[in-house]
């Protein structure tokens, strides 16, 4: 363990595109000393060290994963929580029955709920209610009050294992004249050209789109391509007209990584247009690697980067919230840039200063996800870690969002009007 710790250190100071921005952050003599003070440590217990040796970088683009098949199923208290002034509200039930949606905890492991953020306020390292994440914390504690009515209730938490989600990728009518696309992810191109595909006249002939993104956990900028021409305004779109530019750190160690994996995903892919995107970043990996900070070549990319778009919808209401992140976080700032979308909700994750994720593996389960890239808004101040893709009309959230959906009702609000924007 000491020596995987080590290759993470080299890693994060040497192929980490924050590596040089964020140099002198990190504290890898502290944690190796833990790791040496912890005698025979298990691998969950390895893994707590490392995620927060890497609270340092102050990056949520980054990930240490333990494969289910190195030890136990990862653990959880089955049901999800959000903050709402002083109180933690149970916004989902997964596996613990006892709870209900709606309620709420005063206090955890005897501490009020603002006690605990000043105790916890390097995890949760977040500027805004909104954005905070609690089950890190939640985890740490064996019980906690509920508030129910005038009283509280002693609650001691139960361990659940981890489940993993099936994504979904839906279209339904909720009016005569709208239809609701929900999407949790970016990761199948395929599903999603398919989809789009087999719904092509309802698409076409539907002049009001709600596309509901909240939770979205990224994947591939090129899924979300065949959906772009009905969200881009009938005259088209530059999407290449920006003066960001996103700059690869190409070191060797990186290039031996992702090399094989994008080989696999282009033998994976069927859409064409996203196998096109994949063996172009192949290519140009393959054509820099070793040769640190340089812009990739898609001038092929930048031929079709004006895109036509669709008479029908006419208008398109985007929803977002902080559970929207990676490609998630960029299908919101593409299309935040069209004429007939207006995005609603909360704030994006923002995690695409630091992007395009590379893995370093190792054989005791142990895998490192890291970016590559790093745009140059950075320079200026405009980057959007713990800012997020911003909406045009910002619905703060409450707990009323767990009695109705506030956002989509007032998606649907909009929409009956004549102008959304």
């Amino acid at each position: 363990m000491e020596k995987i710790f080590n290759e993470i250190v080299h890693i994060m100071q040497n192929d980490y595109a924050g590596c040089k921005d964020k140099k002198g952050w990190d504290r890898p003599d502290y944690f190796l000393d833990k790791i040496r003070a912890g005698g025979e440590l298990s691998k969950l217990a390895f893994k707590e060290i490392v995620d927060e040796y890497l609270l340092d970088f102050k990056d949520r683009h980054l990930y240490f994963l333990l494969d289910n098949a190195a030890h136990d199923v990862p653990k959880n208290r089955g049901f999800n929580v959000r903050r709402y002034k002083d109180r933690l509200y149970v916004t989902e039930v997964v596996a613990e029955t006892r709870l209900q949606i709606g309620m709420s905890f005063a206090t955890i492991g005897g501490y009020t709920i603002p006690e605990l953020k000043e105790k916890h306020h390097r995890l949760l390292n977040e500027n805004h209610t909104e954005r905070e994440k609690w089950m890190p914390i939640l985890m740490q504690y064996e019980e906690g009050q509920l508030d129910v009515g005038d009283e509280l209730l002693n609650f001691t938490f139960d361990l659940f294992d981890k489940k993993q989600s099936d994504p979904t990728y839906a279209i339904e009518k909720v009016a005569e004249d709208t239809l609701l696309l929900t999407m949790t992810d970016f990761m199948n191109p395929d599903a999603i050209a398919k989809l789009v595909g087999d719904h092509e006249a309802l698409l076409r002939t539907t002049d009001k789109w709600i596309v509901d993104v909240r939770v979205n956990n990224g994947g591939s900028d090129s899924s979300y391509y065949s959906l772009l021409p009905y969200l881009l305004p009938e005259e088209g779109l530059n999407l290449a007209d920006t003066e960001d530019k996103m700059l690869m750190y190409c070191t060797e160690a990186s290039a031996q990584r992702v090399l094989p994996d994008l080989e696999e995903a282009i033998n994976q892919t069927e859409d064409e247009q996203a196998r096109f995107v994949l063996q172009i970043f192949k290519r140009e990996w393959d054509r820099n690697r070793g040769k640190g900070f340089v812009e990739f070549d898609f001038s092929e990319l930048a031929k079709d980067a004006y895109v036509k778009g669709t008479k029908q919808p006419s208008e398109v209401i985007v929803l977002t919230d902080v559970m929207c992140g990676s490609a998630g976080d960029s299908f919101v700032e593409l299309v935040k840039m069209s004429s007939k979308v207006t995005v609603i909700g909360r704030p994006t994750l923002g995690v695409n200063d630091y992007s395009n994720l590379v893995s370093a593996k190792w054989g005791e389960g142990f895998e490192l996800m890291y970016p590559t890239s790093r745009l140059s808004r950075i320079d200026k101040g405009e980057g959007m870690t713990g800012v997020g893709i911003t909406p045009h009309v910002y619905i703060p959230w409450t707990p009323e969002h767990l009695e109705e959906d506030v956002d989509m009702k007032k998606a649907l609000e909009l929409l009956s009007t004549e102008k959304v924007k």
